[in-house]
Formats: structure tokens, sequence, C-alpha cells
């Protein structure tokens, strides 16, 4: 029974990988505009990021759609399909649990930020632009 199951899950992820990825790419948003100065200060500190994904993980998709709405250039890490990244995800950040986004920080230290949500949230705080422009 429990190969039956394994069987049908493996079998729709197959089916649906294709749909969820042309889907990202139909509907990414384009990116915030930025000066070339901004831009390449923005780059800059992406340097220190990196983001742990799968491919069709829905949530992973999520956090590179807010990635592209925003204009970051952050490493992709393939932690399904590259084992040496699936290490990493887990002997640095303590589990195999995607997305998760590595901050290396300048002091050395590393922070490991999981959930879709506060990757998204905390991606907007720090890269966000803000409107100045009055209403």
């Amino acid at each position: 029974m429990r190969l039956l199951i394994r069987t049908f899950f493996r079998g729709m992820r197959l089916v649906l990988a294709p749909v969820m990825l042309i889907t990202e790419k139909l509907s990414t948003p384009q990116a915030i505009e930025r000066s070339p100065e901004e831009q390449a200060s923005v780059d800059a500190a992406c340097r220190h990021l990196a983001l742990y994904q799968f491919r069709t993980c829905p949530f992973c998709i999520r956090v590179r759609k807010e990635i592209a709405r925003l204009g970051l250039t952050i490493e992709l890490r393939d932690a399904q399909l590259d084992p040496e990244h699936r290490r990493d995800l887990a002997e640095g950040g303590g589990r195999i649990k995607v997305p998760c986004l590595k901050i290396a920080h300048d002091e050395g230290a590393d922070e490991w930020l999981y959930e879709s949500d506060d990757i998204n949230a905390w991606l907007h705080h720090r890269f966000g632009k803000i409107d100045t422009q009055p209403a």
C-alpha cells in the first residue's frame, strides 16, 4: 500500500512540475526600478545571501517571485538535486527544509531563515523600495 501511495504522489509531481514552472515564468512580476547606484548597492548586499530551494516547491516559487519583484540577484542553491547544498543546509541550518535563506553577516556568523512568509518579509524590509513621493 505504501508503495502505491508513493508511486501516486511521484506521478502527480511529474505531471504538476512542468505546470508549476510554466506558471511561475508567466506570472513572475516586473522588478522594481532603481537608479544604477542603488542597484549596485543592492547587488553588493545580495552577495551575502543564498536561497536553498527545491525547483518545484510552491513556497520556493513564492520566494523566487518576491526576489524577482525586488530585482535581487540572490544565488539559488538546489538542495534537492545537489548533495553538497543539501549537506550544507542540514549542517548549517540544522534541518533539510526549504525555502531557507542563508544570510552571511559581516562578522562571520550565518543566519538561516526558514518559512517563505518570513523570508519575503525580511527581503521586503531589507530591499523594498519605500515610496517617498507625495500622493
